[in-house]
């Protein structure tokens, strides 16, 4: 994975850099290689849902290596999917609260989308060029989980949708931890922890709604 991405990405060359960014491409491996890349009660129909989407602290390191741009990538692509199955979603779904944890879903994740993309377009043409490119079909069930939503006979339309964004949310959740792992950037393994942290929360809200 090329660290040149930008004159502006820089990764040292010592030992211990190196060693990290070998540590670093395996991790991501397994993530690339991820099937699915599974409430609150009637009295509670609008369940919170954290946001990913903060400002960066202030003097975060905001240089892009091979491993962040490749995660940057993935995550884009990930989260066009996610958009995909929640405009579906809004489009099937039937129950109220189901309708008010994908919207909040939606408000979140295109934030973030926007973040990342910019992020991709600071580091460079480089990186922004492997964003275009990155095929997400390996690591991601989304295209056969909007072939079910879409199939799905009304009455079970609820269900089908918290599988299949359950099943595609916790893929993010694990992509997100490795990069955690094995990211050099601070600012992309913040917003990496927050992923973490948004996603593992909206499954367990989804599992309540089952």
């Amino acid at each position: 994975m090329a660290a040149d991405l930008s004159p502006r990405t820089r990764v040292a060359e010592s030992a211990g850099p190196r060693l990290r960014r070998a540590s670093a491409a395996a991790l991501l491996g397994v993530a690339l290689a991820l099937p699915g890349c599974g409430g609150p009660p009637a009295a509670d129909p609008s369940p919170p849902v954290p946001s990913a989407t903060t400002s960066v602290p202030a003097g975060a390191d905001a240089t892009v290596s091979g491993i962040d741009a490749l995660f940057l990538a993935m995550m884009v692509a990930h989260t066009e999917q996610t958009l995909e199955i929640v405009r579906l979603g809004l489009d099937r779904a039937t129950d109220p609260r189901i309708r008010t944890l994908i919207a909040a879903v939606r408000a979140t994740e295109t934030d973030e989308l926007a973040t990342m993309r910019g992020w991709l377009r600071e580091a460079g043409p480089s990186a922004a060029a492997a964003a275009a490119r990155h095929d997400h079909s390996g690591h991601s069930e989304a295209a056969a989980g909007l072939a079910r939503l879409r199939a799905a006979a009304p009455a079970d339309a609820d269900r089908v949708l918290l599988d299949v964004l359950s099943r595609h949310q916790r893929t993010a959740a694990d992509l997100a931890r490795a990069q955690v792992a094995a990211g050099t950037s601070e600012r992309v393994r913040d917003l990496a922890r927050r992923i973490d942290r948004s996603r593992t929360a909206e499954v367990d809200l989804m599992a309540g709604l089952g």
